[in-house]
């Protein structure tokens, strides 16, 4: 019903910039709240960074001042723009949202995931 696709992903050096995108398909009625989460091997799925409704922000202190979380509502994409990656920044990204739809009502949806590797 709903699905999520990223992209944006790939290698960079320390110190550089990458933008992931994640865009929706499907019929959605409301979206409630978008999220980035990232999980580093041997590690468990971290929240990077969500917006909710009505625009309110969040960031992980890890990446607060450096990553930057957008919506674009009319095109059903979701953002993350990050800068001055570190090698611990290395991850799969995962989207995330939370979504009405008109069928089956509220519900939650991962994308994929997208793998960022920073490294020299």
């Amino acid at each position: 019903q709903v699905q999520l696709v990223e992209s944006g992903g790939g290698l960079v050096q320390p110190g550089g910039s990458l933008r992931l995108s994640c865009a929706a398909s499907g019929s959605i009625f409301m979206i409630n709240a978008m999220a980035w989460y990232r999980q580093a091997p041997g590690k468990e799925r971290s929240l990077v960074a969500a917006i909710t409704s009505r625009g309110t922000t969040n960031y992980a202190d890890s990446v607060k001042g450096r990553f930057t979380i957008s919506r674009d509502n009319a095109k059903n994409t979701l953002y993350l723009q990050m800068n001055s990656l570190k090698p611990e920044d290395t991850a799969v990204y995962y989207c995330n949202w939370d979504v009405s739809t008109y069928l089956r009502g509220r519900g939650n949806y991962w994308g994929q995931g997208t793998q960022v590797t920073v490294s020299s």
